[in-house]
């Protein structure tokens, strides 16, 4: 039911849009999207279950560090109903569009996009890796699950995240406990289930302490399936 309601407020919203530029996270206007829920009934929107961010990180060359890292990152807009989620989305640049390397981020609010963050340092990632001239449907497809709760162990995901890189592009899911077996792996069959991935098509899981230990996202990952 809340796909349904999405994709009409979609069709609504962005109806003979054309893609628009990322918006700026420094003198945005952004959306102004009510806080409580009785107040977002009233105005006939449609609230979420969660409330998202989102998140754009332009990676600069050399070494990274932790604090290069969270300097670069730049909140862009939060939602927390359908019509937010459209006015927000459809005013975001496509990922063909963006600049190698970039990462844009989707995550539940109070959850910033960090290994350390206190909701993500016991947890880990899902990496599924993609040519580049298809990763935006799966990135939309991804964004579309996590917003609308779509995903069986929902409360256990923390946001997602798409790297576009010179070669290939990366989604990853994290998820807020890397130790509890069952959870990751019913998260991993979700997420193929609903990106229409082939049963047989290999993702590759890793933990965010190892991520700390070898300061990086995607190499040396611990898990495939």
């Amino acid at each position: 039911m809340m796909m349904m309601v999405m994709r009409v407020q979609r069709r609504r919203i962005c109806r003979g849009r054309e893609e628009r530029q990322l918006m700026r996270p420094l003198g945005i206007k952004r959306p102004k999207i009510a806080n409580a829920k009785l107040a977002i009934l009233k105005a006939g929107l449609h609230p979420l279950k969660h409330k998202f961010v989102f998140w754009y990180t332009r990676r600069t060359p050399g070494v990274r560090t932790q604090t290069s890292y969270e300097d670069n990152i730049k909140k862009i807009v939060d939602f927390s109903t359908v019509e937010g989620f459209w006015v927000c989305y459809c005013h975001l640049a496509r990922p063909a569009s963006l600049p190698s390397p970039t990462d844009l981020h989707l995550f539940k609010d109070g959850i910033r996009p960090l290994w350390e963050d206190s909701a993500n340092c016991n947890g880990g990632k899902w990496i599924i890796r993609f040519k580049k001239a298809v990763s935006g449907r799966f990135w939309e497809d991804l964004v579309l699950a996590l917003v609308g709760d779509q995903l069986d162990y929902g409360d256990n995901i923390c946001g997602a995240v798409l790297s576009i890189r010179f070669n290939e592009d990366i989604l990853s899911v994290w998820n807020s406990n890397a130790s509890d077996h069952q959870a990751v792996m019913a998260l991993r069959d979700a997420i193929k289930q609903h990106l229409k991935l082939p049963l047989s098509y290999v993702m590759e899981y890793k933990p965010h302490d190892a991520s700390l230990r070898d300061n990086s996202s995607y190499r040396n990952t611990w898990l495939r399936g």
